[in-house]
């Protein structure tokens, strides 16, 4: 995306700063903004550093899952892909899982990372992700959403608890309905 940045004084921010960020958000625009003869920050469209999904799945995602109690970070990662941290208890230890939506979300799946795990995982992408999607489950944009991906993690999780205690990794049970 080419800017063409527009200087702007803070006092003219002031003046108007809905109306200025109605012009950033609806129609690209982009400004420095200078106080005191001095460029001191820049207002950019946000999209400049979103990754390419649309806004109104992101909205229903993390509308639901604040609906289920869930309080995620995020961060942009250097592909500008959003990654969505999720801290989990297991076998009385803290984990963290990092669920990365790539370009093209939701018709290209998550990839689902979890830390601190044992390197010798087994159920994980050679990258180190989750196997969360496979025979059983696979992944479908009109059906899964963070909710489910987060269910899947935390079964995972669960299954991983499983063969640190056994050295067995559980049996894969179908995937239920609401997944």
């Amino acid at each position: 995306m080419e800017l063409d940045f527009k200087v702007l004084s803070m006092m003219d921010l002031r003046s108007s700063p809905g109306e200025i960020l109605d012009k950033v958000c609806d129609q690209g625009e982009a400004y420095i903004i200078e106080r005191n003869g001095q460029q001191k920050a820049c207002l950019v469209p946000i999209s400049l550093f979103f990754p390419d999904i649309p806004k109104s799945r992101l909205i229903q995602d993390f509308n639901a899952l604040r609906e289920s109690g869930e309080n995620p970070t995020l961060r942009f990662s250097d592909n500008k892909e959003l990654e969505v941290f999720l801290k989990n208890e297991i076998a009385n230890s803290e984990v963290t899982l990092k669920i990365v939506l790539p370009h093209r979300y939701p018709n290209a799946a998550p990839r689902v990372y979890a830390s601190p795990i044992r390197a010798d995982s087994p159920h994980r992408w050679q990258d180190g992700a989750l196997c969360i999607f496979g025979t059983m489950t696979n992944w479908n944009p009109g059906k899964h959403d963070l909710v489910s991906a987060l269910n899947l993690s935390r079964n995972w999780l669960a299954n991983y608890s499983e063969w640190c205690e056994t050295s067995k990794w559980p049996a894969q049970k179908e995937a239920p309905n609401e997944q």
